[in-house]
C-alpha cells in the first residue's frame, strides 16, 4: 500500500499473456453495451393516439383532398410511422468467447505494465482521504480498477473508494470486458489472482 517492493508473483501466463483477439474484445463491449440498454422506447401509431375516429369530412365534393382520420400520420398530433417500440437489444456471445476476450483485456494491461499487485489492501480507518493517497502512491493520476475477491475483507476500502471518481471496486467475479478498457491501471490484491485463475483458467 505504501508503493514499496515487498516480493515477487508470479501471473498465470495462460490468462496475462494469452494471444490477443482483438475483434473478441471489441465483440464483448459491444455485447455488453447493448445488453445495458433497457429498451423501453415507446410511441404511438395510428391506432394507439386518442381521437380520429370518425372521417373528417365526406369522400367527394369538397375539394379537398380525401381524408380518413385526423390521427393519421401525416396530421399534427397523428400517429408516428417506424419510430422505436419496446425490444430487447440482448446480444448472445459464447462463453469460450468470452472468456478470450477477459484473457486478451488482461494481456494487454500486461503487456502495458498496467497492473499493480499488491500483498495485501487495507487501511488504518475507512477514510477516503487515506484511499485516495494510496492510490496516488500506486498509480499516480491514472484511473484505477481495484479487483477483489469478496467484499467482507475489504469492506473499508469498499467504503473509502465510493467516493473517488477515477477508481472503482469490482468484484473479482464480475470481472468486465468495459471496466478493463475503462480504467487505466489494474490493482490486484494477491487473493484476486486465485478468483481470476479459478474462472478464466
Amino acid at each position: 500500500m505504501e508503493g514499496k517492493k515487498v516480493g515477487t508473483a508470479e501471473l498465470p501466463e495462460a490468462i496475462f499473456n494469452a494471444e490477443i483477439f482483438v475483434d473478441l474484445m471489441h465483440q464483448a463491449f459491444v455485447r455488453q453495451m447493448a445488453n445495458a440498454r433497457l429498451g423501453t422506447h415507446q410511441t404511438k401509431v395510428r391506432g394507439e393516439v386518442s381521437g380520429g375516429g370518425r372521417k373528417p369530412w365526406r369522400q367527394k365534393g369538397t375539394g379537398r383532398a380525401r381524408q380518413g382520420s385526423i390521427r393519421a400520420a401525416h396530421w399534427k398530433g397523428g400517429g408516428r410511422i417506424h419510430t422505436p417500440h419496446p425490444r430487447s437489444y440482448a446480444q448472445a456471445m459464447p462463453l469460450k468467447m468470452r472468456r478470450a476476450a477477459l484473457r486478451s483485456a488482461l494481456s494487454v494491461k500486461a503487456a502495458e505494465a498496467n497492473i499493480v499487485v499488491v500483498d495485501k489492501l487495507e487501511l488504518a480507518e475507512p477514510k477516503t482521504r487515506l484511499m485516495a493517497k494510496a492510490l496516488n502512491v500506486l498509480v499516480g493520476d491514472a484511473k484505477a480498477l481495484i479487483v477483489i475477491p469478496q467484499k467482507e475483507s475489504f469492506e473499508g476500502v469498499v467504503r473509502s473508494t465510493n467516493n473517488l471518481p477515477d477508481a472503482k471496486i469490482l468484484l473479482a467475479n464480475y470481472l468486465n470486458i468495459r471496466d478493463l478498457l475503462k480504467y487505466e491501471k489494474l490493482i490486484l490484491p494477491l487473493a484476486s489472482l486465485d478468483t481470476i485463475s479459478n474462472n478464466l483458467g
